[in-house]
């Protein structure tokens, strides 16, 4: 999440189940976010109990896919709508239709906008789709041009769901922001938002390539394979060291502080490139990520903002690392590479960067593009205390090396564990404060620190449909009944006349469950005049 955060305090471990506030006390962003997390906790995990690794409410499961192909045309899928879980996670594929708008004047309203399938009149656009589809899926982003990103054109293949959370702020949804507060001051919360997107997944991923699965092989082989998706690879530690320049300014802090930085701050080390540690690189910002600059223009390597910062701490200025983000770029998890502000133009609000950014990302002002600052250098005075390494920057980032404590600033190291695996997007956080001089990190009893796996991202992966050609598409989603049934009779007497009741009528004499599992509860109401009976005598005995 990059967010303003001062640090996150929730530990599933601990099993705290709410956040008490005390009077006279003052409020803390963790506090709060503590206990939304300890109620998404609380509330996913008892989802997911009930229901399973995924399904969806019978009646309105959500993601029916259809293939719908052509001769000329790419591949496409129909993605159903209704809702689904997974893991616990609400995933809701129902499509939003837009709104009636005032007719224009001298116009009359004929009361038919809306509706799907018609142009609307007069010119007016067709009403979209009522369902998703591959192509337009809101969070998928997927571009035809991209061979990587089209359906395979050999059968069979997967289709599943990818689900995860991500972080929305007001750089990216201008709504979110206050406008009554003024321009000038800081927008307030941000907003976690879940995304979805549905994918394809050649058969030989599952080891599935050749012979004819049943679904319950298809399942199980992807059930092995999402476990080894999700499961983090690659894990990290942190601590604080005096440093070697620390007496170049002893009047900043305490001469035995070991974090040497003169302010609080949530230090965020990110993965970038991911892949093996000689492939991998990482990069960090002392401020968890959340210094971003809204995109008003791009000129080449010149880009307008919106603003450059409310102070010069939070600004940017000549030689900072930035990355050039929008909607769809998260949305990808894609890496590339960061740029350099070579040029800073204060009166127009301009920044000129070492290269343009890469194609289709922040041509699109619909996707609210935006400059993300990142703290690293590829040398500097800040970056060179004990143990520092003056390596070549990768891309803009920093190469990943294992196995030693490689230094961030002001004391503040991290070790990445040998033999990992990266993925970008996985990230780690660090408060540093100045009241005990160090970190906070997890440690033994003899004071070493704790390797810890990524706080994030959290990966849930669903089958929804195995495509082995057109018009054969075997439904690999799961449904789930509701709990709520009629109101049994008040006595078990009452009870047992009525069902032999029913199976006398029904000439079956071996029923005896109350409802057919698969159709709908029937009724439980005592109809029959020999339940009557029983009841009567029961009374009376």
């Amino acid at each position: 999440m990059h967010a303003d955060l001062s640090r996150l305090t929730h530990r599933p471990e601990r099993h705290y189940s709410a956040v008490v506030a005390q009077q006279g006390r003052v409020q803390l962003d963790a506090d709060a976010n503590e206990q939304t997390a300890i109620h998404l906790l609380q509330s996913r995990t008892l989802a997911a109990d009930l229901i399973g690794p995924h399904g969806g409410p019978r009646g309105a499961t959500g993601f029916r896919i259809a293939l719908r192909g052509g001769s000329r045309e790419l591949d496409d899928l129909v993605i159903g709508g209704g809702r689904y879980y997974v893991d616990g996670i609400l995933c809701d594929a129902t499509r939003p239709q837009p709104g009636v708008p005032v007719p224009a004047h001298g116009t009359a309203d004929t009361g038919k906008e809306g509706k799907g399938g018609t142009d609307g009149g007069d010119g007016e656009p067709a009403a979209p789709p009522a369902t998703w589809t591959y192509w337009d899926q809101p969070d998928g982003f997927r571009d035809p041009e991209r061979p990587g990103d089209r359906l395979p054109t050999a059968f069979p293949y997967l289709v599943y769901l990818k689900v995860w959370e991500r972080l929305v702020t007001a750089a990216e949804d201008p709504a979110l922001r206050e406008v009554a507060l003024g321009s000038a001051l800081p927008d307030t919360a941000a907003r976690a938002k879940v995304v979805w997107q549905v994918l394809p997944l050649p058969a030989a991923a599952l080891g599935l390539d050749s012979g004819d699965p049943t679904v319950d092989e298809v399942r199980a082989a992807f059930a092995r394979w999402a476990e080894q998706a999700a499961a983090p690879g690659s894990r990290l530690a942190a601590r604080s060291e005096h440093p070697g320049a620390a007496d170049d300014e002893p009047c900043l802090v305490a001469p035995d502080a070991r974090y040497r930085g003169p302010e609080n701050q949530l230090y965020r080390v990110e993965v970038h490139d991911g892949g093996s540690a000689k492939d991998a690189t990482f990069k960090w910002s002392r401020e968890n990520g959340s210094v971003t600059f809204p995109v008003d223009g791009l000129d080449g390597t010149w880009v307008e903002l919106a603003t450059l910062g409310s102070d010069d701490k939070l600004d940017l200025d000549v030689g900072d690392l930035v990355e050039f983000v929008d909607t769809g770029y998260t949305s990808r998890g894609e890496a590339e590479p960061l740029l350099r502000v070579e040029e800073v133009d204060l009166p127009g609000r301009r920044v000129r960067l070492s290269g343009e950014p890469a194609p289709g990302v922040g041509r699109r002002p619909e996707l609210h593009p935006f400059l993300r600052r990142w703290d690293h250098h590829e040398s500097s005075r800040r970056t060179s205390g004990r143990g520092a390494r003056d390596g070549r920057l990768r891309h803009g980032a920093l190469p990943v090396e294992e196995g030693g404590w490689l230094p961030l600033e002001d004391g503040v190291e991290v070790w990445f564990a040998p033999g990992g695996s990266y993925r970008t997007g996985d990230f780690w956080l660090i408060p540093a404060r100045t009241a005990t001089g160090g970190v906070e990190w997890p440690t033994d009893p003899a004071r070493r620190p704790l390797l810890q796996y990524p706080s994030g991202i959290a990966v849930h992966f669903a089958p929804l449909a195995w495509i082995a050609g057109e018009q054969t598409e075997p439904d690999l989603r799961l449904a789930f009944r509701p709990l709520a049934a009629s109101i049994p009779a008040a006595d078990d007497a009452a009870l047992a006349a009525e069902e032999e009741a029913r199976a006398a009528e029904s000439g079956d004499a071996s029923y005896g469950s109350p409802y057919d599992a698969s159709g709908p509860a029937p009724s439980r109401s005592q109809t029959t005049a020999a339940a009557e009976a029983a009841v009567d005598e029961e009374g009376t005995a």
